[in-house]
């Protein structure tokens, strides 16, 4: 994978774009750390004041600086996008490469699972869950229900891989050699599927982020836990447009523009890579 990461930061323009838009971001995330300020608390600071030396990004009207403020919910923020990325990519790896090896049977189950997952109405469903789970909606919570609806497309997409590696003649002489089910799956299989499950691992991470955002602006989540989509709900409560405080809502939705075009360059890239006559074409150019 590291090699693979070398060989795109060499060859290709938007993947080197991508992997420095994200360094910027993984820094704003470094800063969060060591801001003077608790995450939740509030009227510290004289509010509605404008970006100056003293203050980079401008106050709040709850008297919090912008910039400090920005580097903490980017951080909740993008653990919640890796959090739900990670767990779905688990999901989707053990479905994906035990429905392409095993076949038959197992594969029509949990490909029935897989197919009724894909077509449950993830906004409504979400909601639903807020208000049926209000009390006890942690983020914890939210993560792990997200993972568990953010997996079906990229386990068909696994599974085509699987059920291709099942017919090369390395994975019949695994099992001649006597090797387990699960030891070809996680030696011989993996390593094929993992530039693809980096490619998805970005898609997903910008799905849950929009998904955080969306709802958090709407108001559907724990709104004492600062998030990108947070610091727009708060700005919004206080009509932070119409007052003219336009720097409580530009700095969050450029941060949120610079994630989302990191992380659509890095999968777009890594798309480009797995497809064999893309990656011919660039080496020829």
């Amino acid at each position: 994978m590291f090699t693979i990461i070398r060989d795109l930061a060499r060859q290709n323009m938007e993947f080197l774009c991508g992997l420095l838009l994200f360094a910027v971001i993984v820094g704003f995330v470094i800063l969060s750390y060591f801001s003077p300020y608790g995450a939740t608390d509030i009227y510290l600071l004289p509010p509605d004041m404008p970006p100056d030396g003293d203050y980079w990004l401008g106050t709040t009207s709850r008297g919090q600086d912008v910039f400090w403020q920005l580097t903490t919910a980017l951080r909740n923020t993008l653990f919640f996008g890796i959090g739900v990325a990670f767990i779905s990519r688990i999901i989707s790896l053990v479905v994906g490469l035990v429905a392409g090896y095993a076949g038959g049977a197992v594969d029509r189950v949990l490909m029935a699972i897989n197919d009724s997952v894909m077509v449950i109405p993830q906004f409504p469903l979400l909601i639903l869950f807020y208000f049926v789970l209000k009390d006890s909606m942690t983020w914890t919570a939210l993560i792990v229900i997200m993972a568990a609806l953010g997996w079906s497309y990229d386990a068909r997409l696994i599974r085509s891989v699987a059920i291709s590696l099942k017919t090369r003649s390395f994975t019949t002489q695994s099992v001649y050699s006597g090797m387990s089910m699960r030891k070809i799956l996680v030696e011989e299989h993996l390593p094929y599927v993992l530039p693809i499950v980096f490619a998805t691992t970005m898609n997903n991470m910008i799905w849950s982020i929009g998904m955080e955002i969306t709802l958090s602006v709407l108001g559907f989540t724990d709104i004492e836990t600062p998030t990108m989509g947070m610091m727009i709900y708060w700005a919004n409560a206080h009509s932070a447009l119409i007052s003219g405080i336009w720097w409580w809502v530009a700095a969050p939705v450029a941060v949120i523009v610079i994630l989302f075009l990191a992380l659509f360059l890095l999968s777009m890239s890594m798309n480009e890579y797995n497809d064999p006559r893309s990656r011919l074409n660039r080496m020829g150019s």
